[in-house]
């Protein structure tokens, strides 16, 4: 499971991207996906032998696998990096110039080439109304309005 928080900061003209991952699926995800990288660099991400370096891996792999459009137009983000609470790593990015929303379209396969029970769980608040979607594999596009 992974949920994936949005927050629309009008005062900032930001998005404010929040995902939650489990630790041992996400470091799961990552040595697949990126397996030319492993040899050079464990896929550690609590003790990260290269901690840049690995928020570069968790910062491409969220790139790869949540994309989010508003009002038609792809956003485009970037990672602020990301931290270990408990068994579950959260990742922080932001999308900024973002004046207004009046829609938001998500697709997400976060975990999807690991496991086909997989399920996405999505917030978004925009102007302090907050909407929430689920995603079971195989669907990975949900959609709010406001």
């Amino acid at each position: 499971m992974s949920v994936t928080e949005i927050n629309h900061n009008a005062g900032d003209k930001t998005l404010e991207i929040t995902c939650k991952i489990f630790r041992d699926d996400f470091e799961k995800a990552l040595t697949q996906n990126y397996p030319v990288n492993a040899p050079k660099m464990s896929i550690d991400l609590i003790n990260p032998s290269d901690k840049a370096a690995m928020e570069n891996l968790v910062n491409e792999y969220i790139q790869k696998h949540l994309v989010i459009r508003a009002d038609g137009k792809t956003i485009a983000y970037s990672g602020l990096g990301f931290e270990r609470e408990d068994d579950a790593i959260y990742c922080y990015l932001q999308a900024d110039n973002i004046t207004s929303i009046k829609k938001i379209e998500l697709t997400n396969t976060i975990l999807y080439e690991l496991f086909t029970d997989q399920l996405g769980i999505m917030h978004v608040t925009v102007g302090g109304n907050r909407k929430s979607s689920k995603l079971n594999y195989p669907n990975t596009q949900a959609s709010f309005s406001f």
